[in-house]
């Protein structure tokens, strides 16, 4: 288990099985190779799977859209009408990477609960409300952002979430009340000025619709029926990421006070969304 996440495997006897026969095979000449391409671990599922590929090469590119009212939506919403969510960013009162605070960086930040993000107002929240069935992502997830700042420099955190079941029950080793439970599955930040190029940097053109896209790491987990897909948007992480001045800079360790500013930032619905690699 990691934290209020138990996930059910022994995986010390599981790499036994596979690293034994391997080395055998490759150190002591017995045996035969039987291992995959690929043995990767599914959290939700909880389970082991084999590949002959990673990533795996029947994953089905699944957008997921941004829209109105905190919905996520698997098709886009009819109309040209633009519309979006906003919130302001603040590098003097980042979003905090964990709930409680810590000495050192903790491991359990990789599972926690995000439901003390989703109340900040400095956070969007989206869900596809309940699934019908289960839904395996399995590869590279990629967030593609349409976006605008007041400013001319801002972080993007996406944050891939699953919502367990209202009535899912009391984790009995922690304690911990797990109906709604919101379990972070992956989350990278891109530095927005870094969008089209790590080598040259560019600053926005304050409140102009410009894309922000990049790839998040690899995922491998099952979201289940009855549980909900949720992304959560943000421009600070702290610690986990240094505070972005939000005032476009070549060299950040060269930053004033006076360039670390508040900005509002528009996330434009439809325009946004996050694209799955779906597997059956």
């Amino acid at each position: 288990h990691l934290g209020n996440i138990n996930f059910e495997s022994n995986t010390s006897l599981y790499y036994q099985d596979l690293e034994v026969p391997f080395f055998n095979y490759y150190m002591k000449g017995t045996g035969s190779d039987t291992l995959s391409k690929a043995t990767i671990f599914f959290s939700g599922e909880n389970k082991w799977r084999r590949f002959t590929a990673w990533p795996v090469s029947n994953a089905v590119t699944t957008p997921v859209y941004l829209q109105q009212n905190g919905k996520l939506s698997f098709t886009p919403a009819s109309g040209r009408q633009l519309s979006f969510d906003s919130y302001i960013s603040d590098p003097a009162k980042p979003v905090p990477y964990a709930e409680k605070v810590h000495a050192e960086r903790t491991r359990e930040y990789m599972d926690d609960d995000q439901r003390f993000a989703a109340r900040r107002t400095d956070v969007l929240t989206y869900d596809t409300g309940i699934l019908n069935g289960d839904m395996t992502v399995a590869g590279p997830v990629v967030a593609d952002l349409m976006v605008s700042l007041s400013n001319t420099d801002a972080d993007f955190i996406v944050k891939l979430i699953d919502v367990f079941p209202d009535d899912a029950p009391v984790n009995l080793v922690t304690n911990y009340p797990m109906g709604g439970y919101q379990m972070l599955v992956r989350a990278e930040v891109m530095r927005g000025k870094f969008r089209n190029s790590f080598e040259k940097p560019m600053p926005f053109i304050p409140n102009r619709p410009t894309t922000v896209k990049y790839t998040m790491p690899d995922v491998a987990h099952t979201f289940k029926k009855g549980h909900r897909l949720m992304i959560q948007i943000q421009s600070t992480w702290f610690p986990l990421t240094d505070r972005n001045p939000q005032k476009f800079t070549d060299n950040i360790n060269k930053a004033t006070n006076a360039d670390f500013v508040k900005e509002t930032i528009k996330v434009y619905h439809n325009s946004s969304k996050i694209i799955l690699p779906v597997i059956k």
